[in-house]
């Protein structure tokens, strides 16, 4: 029997500053596709794998969110600088390789030097050596390596070049450490005077230009004597300005799309494009989805009959699950184009740009990061404002998350606007989906401007933030490795939804079918679809769901609608994207012509309002309901996670009260007002 445990394996440990290639580094060595983005955040937990058994290396990995220093400026970099010098399960770690930017060689190096000097093993793993040999320029490891004592390598994270290398010097340390008993690493003192860190920073200075050196022809022999004329003014423009703008095809981008105006609007032009383009392209596959589980769901009937086994199957299960599955493909699309603005090095800009909106509501470019994620899922997106040092600004950006557009209410607005807009006007769906995520970061901020003048006053906090970021040059991105991520994020999302919709999609098949009542109708002057129609609504009027229905029906009359849309509404405080497969069950849409969609859409233009000849779905109505879905705080798991992050029910309750009671108050106010304007 096989006894080893974690702590028997040896433990390497990578760390590194944001965007120097270190998520992209463990992924390679453990096999798994953690997101990798260009800007901070992005890890905001410590993640351990085994290394890949190609590698012939038996070792734990772990990867831990960015720092540049081991003096901590925000949650995110305590876990990572805890984890080193105490994991709570794996110790103490016997290997530290470091990620460091051969192209921000001066900036990369302060974290190497106070590793080495907290006593811990280092090995240097030296990346982006491409874009500093695109400028002209190449850096010695072997040099490198003398001036710090401890092994360099050069490697590429998305290719694999050097990490052979890499493993060699890894298992080389390991072997020392196995003979000599590796000593505990020592706190690193962060009380240093001023001077003494201008003396790191002017060590640091020497070394990079001693390591660092031009390529002539084919030799690449480093001047080991001193720096030469051309050297002293590598190192002068090196330390003067940012490393990624002396990259001048990244120089000419930017002067465009970080323009003070023409930034702006590029930035608002492709955040249009990439909502826009989820309609345009993801149509086709939607309709394959669409008609796959249709015709599953038809044919069930005709195998079991149309008993209460077979409605089960073919509604609770098959209809349930595909009226939300269908919306995978715009789900895809979403994260496919995300990652991509991510990997080119994009959306560092984005963050840039909106640094200065920001401010003017007590936030900053920082903020943008967990925002961004928000559009994904509020939970990741909240866990991730632990990279904002300033507590205000952190509260405040988990307040206003949940009013982002999570890819969770995508397959309720592709139903809603599909409603409005007939399929071959998608496009026109597609710009008002643009409109409606445009919408919820207006909203936002407008809620984060009113908080703000509050939050101080609450938190007293002095408003002393900055907001620093280091933009990566422009890349190609790795179709690879986005339609990787792509996938996963995909599938996290068809997995975490699938096990709540099946199970309230069972709950709410249970409320509409039982009891089994049947109904005695006159049916001999009616057409069979007509016959069918009123004897399934006579038996949803005598069902469970009716009866809750008359609790709820007095707040839905004011804003349109009646009991049967509130009951779909119950369940969406577990999950949103809930609402669709719950509509499909309490209209009976069955998919009879092969198309679950089309069929949801038809009993929802038939449908009338409970008692009355009133139209149930309207113009009026359907916008109230987007609204709704705008504001409304739904989501269990977000107040769950706000309420880890923050450390008290007060936010949490007070998100849920404000932005629920918004969301039916604006819906109230869109209905009755487009109503007086003749709109219904």
């Amino acid at each position: 029997m096989n006894n080893v445990t974690l702590e028997d394996i040896p433990l390497i440990t990578l760390v590194g500053p944001p965007n120097s290639g270190k998520t992209t580094l463990f992924n390679y060595l453990s096999g798994k596709n953690y997101k990798t983005v260009n800007y901070p955040g992005a890890t905001v937990e410590y993640s351990v794998s085994r290394i890949q058994k190609k590698f012939n290396l038996d070792a734990n990995i772990l990867d831990s969110p960015g720092i540049v220093s081991l003096v901590p400026n925000s949650p995110d970099e305590k876990v990572s600088i805890e984890a080193l010098y105490s994991h709570p399960r794996l110790g103490i770690p016997d290997i530290v390789i470091v990620t460091a930017d051969a192209s921000q060689l001066s900036r990369h190096l302060l974290l190497v030097k106070q590793l080495i000097e907290s006593k811990f093993t280092v090995i240097v793993a030296l990346t982006m050596t491409d874009l500093l040999q695109r400028k002209g320029y190449d850096i010695s490891e072997e040099y490198l390596s003398k001036k710090l004592n401890c092994n360099v390598v050069k490697i590429n994270g998305r290719t694999g070049n050097g990490i052979d290398e890499l493993i060699r010097a890894t298992e080389i340390e390991l072997s020392k450490n196995k003979a000599n008993k590796n000593t505990e690493p020592v706190m690193f003192n962060s009380s240093i005077s001023l001077n003494e860190l201008l003396s790191v920073y002017k060590e640091i200075e020497d070394i990079e230009r001693a390591v660092v050196f031009e390529i002539n022809g084919h030799s690449c022999e480093p001047n080991l004597l001193g720096a030469n004329k051309k050297l002293n003014e590598l190192s002068k423009q090196l330390n003067n300005i940012p490393k990624n703008k002396i990259d001048q095809t990244t120089l000419k981008i930017d002067k465009i799309l970080l323009h003070k105006y023409w930034g702006l609007i590029s930035f608002f032009i492709i955040m249009a494009l990439t909502f826009t383009s989820i309609f345009w392209f993801a149509q086709p596959l939607m309709n394959l989805v669409d008609q796959f589980f249709g015709f599953l769901s038809t044919e069930t009937i005709s195998l079991i009959g149309d008993n209460w086994l077979g409605n089960f199957i073919a509604n609770g299960v098959i209809g349930g699950t595909g009226a939300v599955l269908i919306f995978v493909p715009q789900i895809a699309i979403l994260f496919l184009i995300l990652g991509i603005l991510e990997d080119t090095g994009y959306l560092a800009r984005g963050a840039m740009l909106i640094d200065q909106p920001l401010s003017k509501i007590g936030l900053n470019g920082r903020s943008f990061v967990p925002m961004l994620s928000g559009f994904a899922c509020a939970i990741p997106a909240i866990m991730a404002t632990r990279t904002i040092p300033n507590k205000r600004e952190r509260l405040l950006t988990i307040f206003i998350i949940p009013l982002l557009s999570c890819s969770a209410r995508l397959p309720v607005y592709a139903l809603l606007l599909a409603f409005l807009f007939p399929m071959d006007r998608s496009w026109i769906a597609g710009l008002v989906l643009a409109g409606i995520y445009i919408f919820s970061i207006v909203s936002s901020t407008v809620v984060a401007s009113v908080i703000n003048k509050f939050s101080s006053k609450i938190l007293k906090e002095e408003d002393n933030s900055s907001f620093i970021l280091e933009l990566p040059t422009y890349r190609i991105p790795k179709l690879k490795v986005v339609a990787t991520n792509t996938y996963h994020s995909s599938m996290t999302y068809v997995k975490k939804a699938g096990t709540v919709i099946l199970m309230l999609s069972v709950v709410i098949w249970f409320l509409t079918y039982f009891p089994n009542y049947n109904p005695k109708v006159e049916t001999n002057n009616l057409t069979k679809e007509k016959a069918e129609q009123l004897i399934s609504s006579e038996r949803l009027s005598n069902s469970y769901a009716a009866d809750l229905g008359k609790f709820i029906q007095p707040v839905m009359r004011p804003i349109g609608l009646d009991w049967r849309v509130g009951v779909s509404l119950i369940p969406t405080f577990a999950a949103r994207e809930v609402f669709v497969s719950s509509l499909a069950l309490i209209f009976r849409a069955t998919g009879d012509n092969g198309a679950l969609q089309t069929s949801i859409l038809k009993e929802m233009r038939q449908a009338q309002i409970t008692g009355t000849n009133q139209k149930l779905f309207t113009t009026a109505t359907i916008i109230g309901l987007i609204i709704y879905f705008i504001f409304a705080l739904q989501c269990i798991s977000t107040l769950a996670i706000s309420r880890k992050e923050t450390g008290s029910w007060r936010i949490p309750i007070m998100q849920l009260v404000l932005f629920t009671s918004m969301a039916y108050v604006f819906a109230f106010l869109a209905v009755n007002g487009l109503r007086m304007l003749g709109i219904s």
